[in-house]
């Protein structure tokens, strides 16, 4: 019924960009702030973004602030991340996922809706 399906990944080099992309089904994401989170192997699941109903509030943690940006298009019921001046600690395992507010948690249990990921890799 509730999918958030991610898609856009895959292997780029330092200094590259990505798109991830995030199709929601089985909910109107209108309603809801967006976030992305992300797993780097060996390490938890960290919060990296999330932006507000209508779009007009965005957050970013420390780590990607000025590198990457949040956007959502409510008609189409998607979310994206445009991930800039990509590093290899950006290496991970990405996350779309629903709250009814900015919660800035990596925990899955805190999350509405949660994706299946899409995996971004970022090597020489």
């Amino acid at each position: 019924e509730v999918q958030l399906v991610e898609s856009g990944g895959g292997l780029v080099q330092p200094g590259g960009s990505l798109r991830l992309s995030c199709a929601a089904s089985g909910f109107i994401i209108q309603h809801y702030t967006m976030n992305w989170v992300r797993q780097a192997p060996g390490k938890g699941p960290e919060w990296v973004s999330d932006i507000s109903d209508g779009g007009d509030l965005t957050r970013y943690a420390d780590s990607v602030k000025g590198r990457f940006t949040i956007t959502r298009d409510n008609a189409k019921n998607w979310v994206y991340l445009y991930m800039n001046s990509l590093k290899p600690e950006d290496t991970a395992v990405y996350y779309c996922a629903a709250s009814t507010y900015s919660l800035r948690s990596g925990r899955r249990e805190d999350y509405i809706y949660w994706g299946q990921g899409t995996q971004a890799t970022v090597s020489s």
